[in-house]
């Protein structure tokens, strides 16, 4: 098995990411899935766009879901981002885990997730139900060498 990733417009297919990773060695298999809400900040959201520097983000997700794989001695886990315009209640972000033992997929899984939010170039827009929408301000990623 290895690390799988991918980025792009597709709808999320769970039962395929989850299909990527799981091996006799492993006791714990997990799936995040990140779904479209409908409310943010108090406002009540009708859907979400991202948009993403697509071959940046592709070779960022690759990087942090290699990092969460040598961190917790797994290359049995999948992780999936949409881009383009989706609806309420439709997955965004999909992180399929599997290791000998649950500390270390649920511990991977939140690190890939958590560094998905601060480190992937990936922007969303919400769109509310009174018409309005917003870019949701992102955190500003941390430059090597710099404090």
């Amino acid at each position: 098995m290895a690390v799988w990733t991918h980025v792009g417009p597709e709808s999320i297919d769970t039962a395929g990411v989850l299909a990527r990773v799981g091996d006799h060695r492993d006791g714990a298999v997990i799936l995040f899935v990140g779904t479209v809400r409908n409310h943010a900040d108090g406002r009540r959201v009708s859907g979400m766009t991202y948009e993403a520097y697509a071959s940046m983000a592709g070779a960022v997700l690759a990087e942090i879901a290699h990092e969460a794989g040598a961190r917790w001695e797994t290359d049995r886990m999948a992780v999936v981002h949409r881009t383009g315009a989706l609806e309420l209640g439709e997955a965004s972000v999909a992180i399929a885990v599997s290791t000998p033992h649950r500390d270390a997929a649920y511990e991977a899984s939140r690190y890939v997730i958590e560094q998905i939010k601060e480190r992937l170039p990936v922007w969303k827009h919400e769109h509310y139900v009174d018409g309005d929408s917003r870019w949701v301000p992102g955190r500003i990623p941390p430059t090597p060498g710099t404090p």
